[in-house]
């Protein structure tokens, strides 16, 4: 059946004229945002290079540390010699393995915290008078608990992501619907249905917060380790270009900081984002 009616006509075209220019508007929406956030980043640039080149000192004095100019220069040094690579990867193994460990305790004692009453009567005590404590608190601890500093710089590393990561899981636990395990059970599920059906991906939004945040915290922890025990690492070659008073190596270990932790969060909302590609988003969530 056919009709010409302009009205309907109209109502029927809409959409399939529409939907190529609301495309066209979302793409142009989301460079601008991204022309902003370098534009932002390189004001800043811009501004440091200008208050260290002319020396200015109005109470902070950027007349004491080095120019945009030489930490350039020596970030291109750094990136011909063998020992920043290996800085690199032992930081980054350091990292990796205390964060992987803490991702998988942290998300299964998380949910048995949530759900098992009689776990959470026995160890939620314990994570919460260990919560507060700092990790890098615990680097004495560490130097004389574990053989070697590399096993006690990860547990460090461990410990900075752990508790971020399981808090997250044990609040999203106790969030979740309890309509959700009742239809599972409703239709026959067992225990194992519920947890791999209901409570896995029920999860996931707010897990990610937490794994997240474990890993920003996790960065802060490895580096001030490496700084204190380490022989190696991106924290430990900071420090040592600060003991020397090689100001602009210890911008490049700052800058090498920054980019890994940036690198690293970006990766898991990443991740995130595929893993719960099921949740409704609105535009104003694009990255």
């Amino acid at each position: 059946m056919t009709t010409t009616d302009p009205a309907v006509v109209a109502v029927l075209e809409s959409p399939v004229i529409a939907e190529p220019a609301v495309r066209r508007d979302r793409s142009a929406s989301l460079w601008r945002r991204r022309l902003v956030r370098v534009a932002s980043v390189l004001a800043a640039v811009g501004l440091w290079q200008l208050l260290t080149a002319n020396h200015v000192r109005v109470w902070l004095r950027f007349d004491a540390l080095p120019t945009v100019t030489e930490i350039a220069s020596a970030f291109v040094n750094r990136l011909g010699t063998q020992n920043y690579w290996l800085d690199l990867g032992q930081s980054l193994i350091r990292i990796l393995s205390g964060f992987a460990l803490a991702a998988v305790v942290g998300v299964v004692t998380g949910i048995l915290l949530g759900r098992s009453a009689v776990f959470s009567d026995v160890f939620g005590p314990l994570t919460e008078l260990a919560r507060p404590i700092p990790a890098i608190a615990l680097v004495p601890v560490a130097i004389l608990l574990f053989p070697t500093d590399e096993a006690g710089i990860v547990f460090i590393t461990f410990l900075a992501a752990y508790f971020p990561i399981m808090v997250s899981a044990r609040h999203a636990v106790r969030a979740l619907p309890t309509i959700w395990e009742d239809s599972v059970r409703t239709f026959g599920g067992n225990s194992w249905d519920v947890l791999r059906r209901v409570v896995l991906p029920g999860i996931l939004p707010g897990l990610f917060g937490g794994l997240s945040v474990g890993m920003g915290v996790a960065w802060i922890c490895v580096v001030s380790a490496e700084m204190i025990s380490g022989r190696l690492g991106v924290g430990y070659r900071t420090w040592q270009a600060y003991t020397v008073l090689n100001y602009p190596d210890v911008f490049v270990g700052i800058i090498t900081i920054g980019v890994l932790g940036f690198a690293t969060a970006a990766a898991i909302e990443l991740i995130g984002r595929h893993a719960t590609r099921w949740l409704p988003r609105g535009e104003e969530n694009v990255r």
